[in-house]
């Protein structure tokens, strides 16, 4: 049983999208995307979040390359998640992310969500994504 909410997120250069988990951690919601300006305010903006919905851990996906390195996008994932560490004061798990914008793509492209849209809330539902498969992963 996990404790309190736990908020995902899926880093990426331009924005980072945002889901976080019902009180049980059984279920994973999109909450928005953040476009990023600048790592103090994108960190500030996430701080707003964690306060509204009083999350308590923190998961990012990991960019890794599909042989399992870790590539420069990765890096510069940790390097965020370090520093979110410290600011927050909350643990940071890394998930594994390699297929998750894959998979929100596809989702979207079956819905029939139309280009457009599909960008504003591709990173949200990658952010749902590398979410559940925590919460799946934690509750077996």
């Amino acid at each position: 049983m996990l404790d309190g909410r736990i908020m995902g997120l899926d880093i990426g250069d331009k924005t980072i999208g945002v889901a976080v988990s019902d009180l049980m951690g059984l279920t994973a919601q999109g909450i928005k995307t953040v476009h990023r300006v600048g790592k103090k305010k994108d960190i500030e903006e996430l701080k707003k979040i964690i306060a509204e919905r009083q999350i308590n851990k923190i998961v990012s996906g990991l960019p890794k390359n599909m042989n399992g390195d870790i590539g420069p996008q990765g890096e510069k994932v940790m390097k965020f998640c370090e520093l979110l560490k410290e600011e927050t004061g909350l643990e940071v798990d890394l998930w594994d992310e390699r297929l998750s914008t894959v998979a929100a793509e596809r989702s979207l492209l079956e819905g029939d969500v139309s280009r457009k849209k599909r960008k504003k809330v591709v990173d949200m539902l990658a952010a749902v994504i590398i979410l559940q498969g925590y919460l799946d992963f934690k509750r077996h």
